[in-house]
């Protein structure tokens, strides 16, 4: 029996901070009233903790809340052909005013789109996990109904196999 899990390389904190320097696009996972709801955003990383920007609506109100929320990140290197996904867990504070709002306007958050994003928002982790994994070879997903498969590196046409006959 081939165990896939065997390939699963349990990533550990530093190394899933040196993944999060990487990039500055995330999900935000929160509990907003009675449901969950994800909001992408731009985050930078500062001194262990993560911290973004916003204007006030549901992502800001859910976020301060006594729930935890939660940020993932992901990618791809097409070098090892491995996928990798990193997941912060914590508290989402409000960064309001004096050194640490200052401090927090010199660093590098520049969300893509535009209007007012006056909230500053600290998380502040109690766990940081990540993985790292093979992708799959697109061939063992081929279905007799499919003609096209989707792949990390784009689409990939299938021969219909059935109709060389």
């Amino acid at each position: 029996m081939n165990n896939h899990s065997d390939a699963i390389e349990e990533l550990p904190a530093h190394a899933c901070w040196a993944l999060l320097h990487t990039t500055a696009i995330g999900r935000l996972a929160v509990w907003a009233g009675d449901h969950p709801d994800i909001f992408p955003l731009n985050f930078v990383t500062d001194h262990g903790t993560i911290v973004f920007r916003s204007g006030a609506g549901t992502k800001v109100a859910s976020a301060l809340t006594e729930t935890p929320v939660a940020l993932e990140i992901d990618g791809y290197e097409s070098d090892t052909s491995k996928a990798w996904s990193v997941v912060v867990k914590g508290r989402a504070e409000s960064i309001k005013v004096g050194h640490e709002l200052m401090a927090t306007l010199e660093l590098p958050l520049f969300p893509w789109q535009a209007g007012v994003k006056g909230h500053f928002l600290r998380i502040t982790p109690t766990s940081v996990t990540g993985r790292r994994f093979p992708v799959a070879d697109p061939g063992i997903w081929e279905s007799p109904l499919a003609t096209t498969l989707r792949t990390p590196t784009g689409p990939v046409d299938i021969v219909d196999r059935h109709e060389e006959k």
